[in-house]
Formats: C-alpha cells, structure tokens, sequence
C-alpha cells in the first residue's frame, strides 16, 4: 500500500486555521504560544526543504502539543459551563476547534515522519508486535518487555559491513605494494 503525498505546507494551514479557531474562548495563552512556536517551526521545514531538523523539531513537538493540547482542554473545558449563552457557543467552537486539531495531529505526525524519511533521517520507528518481540526477548522469559510498545533503531542498510573482505583485493594490492619491484615509498 503506497502512501498518499501529503504537503507539509497543507498540514501547516490546516493546524495554522484550526489554532486561530481554538484561540477564539478562553483557552489560555499557554495554547496558543505553544501551538504557534509549533507552526513556526512548520514554517522552517517549508523553509529549509533539505533540513532533516526542522522536521525532527517538528514531529517532536507535535506530539508534545498533544499533551499539552490534552491538558488545556482537560482543564478549562468546565469553565465553559459557567459562561452566558452567547459566550458558551463561542467558547464550545473554539474547544471543538481544538479537539479537531488534537484529533488530526497524530495523522499529521505519521506524514511528518514519513517526510522526516524521505529527507533523510535515519531514526526507524518499529510498530510491528511480533519483530519488537523478537528484538526484545533475547532470553527465555519475555516478562519485562514492554508488548507492542513503539522501539526506536537508526537505520543501519547504508552501512558498509566490515565483516568480509572483497577477495578482488589482497591486503598487499590494497596498499599498493605488490607487482611493481620499483616502487619506492610513496610520498603523500
């Protein structure tokens, strides 16, 4: 199954749009401050397209904002009830805003790591329950391991195995000492 492109640019608007709406009531100023740094460094990775840091800074700090997005509306949803009528509809837009937003950010993160592979980084985030096993269980009793817990590994494919040696070169021909009776030392 191919994933579909998705621009960040398009994820950026949407959370940008969503913010400006979840601002709108009494949400604190925490909220806001926190989503709009977030934005901002959504900002950066359009900016800097090669960056494989604006985008790391960014899916970490999406999922912070999911906590704290948690924690915001966990909190200050109950003030909403002691509002006039008027001011409650606003405030239960504003809050439906940012559950929306709360909602969306996990589907934004999946497609800001998968940007964050395709710009290069190297972190393999491992869902699969029966490879995590296997990772982990390294002895007979797999108690302590965590069950379908997410493990992290760096991708290690690029990497040149140093194990066995090309028979094409011999450690004589390698440093080009073999064949020729008249080299001397080299100069470097």
């Amino acid at each position: 199954m191919e994933i579909p492109a998705i621009n960040l640019k398009a994820i950026v608007l949407v959370h940008w749009l969503l913010t400006i709406w979840g601002c709108m009531a009494s949400l604190p100023a925490s909220y806001a401050w926190g989503n709009f740094t977030i934005l901002a460094v959504g900002v950066w990775a359009i900016a800097q397209r090669d960056s494989i840091d604006a985008v790391l800074m960014l899916l970490i700090g999406m999922i912070v904002t999911m906590v704290t997005d948690m924690v915001h509306i966990g909190l200050f949803y109950p003030v909403g009830d002691s509002l006039p009528e008027r001011a409650r509809d606003t405030f239960h837009f504003s809050v439906g805003m940012a559950i929306l937003s709360l909602l969306l950010k996990p589907v934004s993160c999946f497609f800001v790591y998968q940007m964050y592979r395709e710009r290069g980084g190297d972190y393999n985030v491992n869902f699969d329950l029966e490879t995590s096993l296997d990772s982990r269980c390294t002895t007979d009793s797999c108690d302590s391991a965590l069950l379908g817990f997410p493990t992290v590994t760096r991708n290690r494919d690029s990497y040149q195995s140093i194990d066995q040696q090309d028979q094409s070169s011999s450690p004589s021909t390698a440093y080009g000492q073999a064949g020729d009776p008249k080299s001397g030392p080299r100069s470097y």
